[in-house]
């Protein structure tokens, strides 16, 4: 017997780590686009998920966005049956006319795809093929936005969308070692021109900006950012769950916040208690930005009588009598 393939066999370690203990009875679906990460993905978890006694399937999503998309589709599913995997569903979506750019409403759209197929099958999770150089990549884009330690924290290895587990197995696996999966078990992978768009953010920091940290740094860079998201997901968790408890502390009888509580808090959970104040508000999370939650912060740390501070959606919070309270 020929000796397995070290890509092969990272890829099958890190899908047998997902599922081994994952709750529930029902199968596994992996999302597969017939790209190198998410075809590794299914023909691991194809071999992997029997040997634990679990049933794998696998869902393909069609945007509709490329010519061919449909019949492209059809060949995955016609693969992954092949696999043995079942369910196999290929499924059409509507990208247009959503909100938001081309990129999110594709993302909208196929997120909204999985977690009704996972439904449908009663699905014990889902799983997804990003790698850790997607997850570098991740951290790239949110260190350029500006963003706060959420989303330098980068992709997590599982979260829930709406109750359903969405699981990433190969965030520790690089890009290049699904490639080498793919050809050490002759697949023949899709390559998505829209990776190299450079119309896309994330194409160019995927063909120009991380090749030239690599350049400049070596080739660790990529393990290192991975890992600095790593490192802030676990911190991340810790205060978000300090803010948690905080918030329950801090509410004032009657409603609204005492001020003096929140300002006895240290900065880091103070404002993680104002935004997830602002959320149960009615704030739309993709609305609420790093302005409003300093503007809240301003109105217990910098208070020199100014006006209300208008979360989205137009709701005014002012403070008044030691409070944070919004009005009408």
């Amino acid at each position: 017997m020929a000796p397995l393939a070290p890509p092969v066999a990272a890829v099958r370690v890190a899908v047998r780590r997902a599922l081994t203990g994952l709750p529930g009875a029902g199968p596994v679906l992996v999302a597969c686009s017939g790209g190198a990460d998410s075809l590794a993905l299914a023909a691991a978890t194809a071999f992997v998920a029997p040997r634990l006694g679990r049933r794998a399937g696998l869902v393909t999503v069609d945007h509709g966005l490329q010519p061919g998309s449909a019949g492209r589709a059809e060949a995955v599913a016609d693969w992954g049956r092949e696999q043995g995997l079942d369910p196999v569903e290929a499924v059409p979506v509507r990208v247009g006319g959503r909100a938001g750019g081309p990129e999110a409403a594709a993302r909208e759209a196929r997120y909204e795809a999985l977690v009704d197929a996972a439904r449908r099958y009663d699905a014990a999770a889902v799983l997804l093929g990003h790698t850790r150089d997607d997850q570098a990549e991740t951290v790239l884009l949110a260190l350029a936005r500006g963003a706060g330690p959420h989303g330098l924290a980068g992709m997590p290895q599982r979260r829930e969308l709406a109750g359903v587990p969405l699981l990433r197995p190969l965030l520790d696996v690089a890009r290049e070692d699904t490639r080498q999966a793919c050809a050490a078990l002759g697949l023949t992978c899709w390559d998505d021109p829209h990776n190299v768009d450079p119309a896309y953010a994330r194409s160019r920091v995927r063909a120009d900006l991380l090749p030239a940290l690599v350049d400049a740094l070596g080739p660790g860079v990529v393990d290192n950012l991975a890992r600095t998201a790593r490192l802030l997901a676990a911190d991340t968790a810790a205060l978000d769950d300090l803010a948690a408890v905080a918030l329950a502390d801090v509410r004032a009888a009657g409603g609204g916040l005492t001020v003096a509580a929140l300002a006895a808090l240290p900065a880091a959970v103070r404002t993680r208690v104002l935004h997830a104040w602002a959320r149960e508000l009615g704030a739309a999370p993709a609305a609420l930005s790093y302005r409003h939650v300093a503007a809240l912060d301003a109105l217990v740390t910098d208070w020199h009588g100014q006006g209300a501070v208008h979360l989205p959606g137009g709701l005014p919070v002012v403070r008044r009598d030691g409070r944070l309270t919004a009005t009408d």
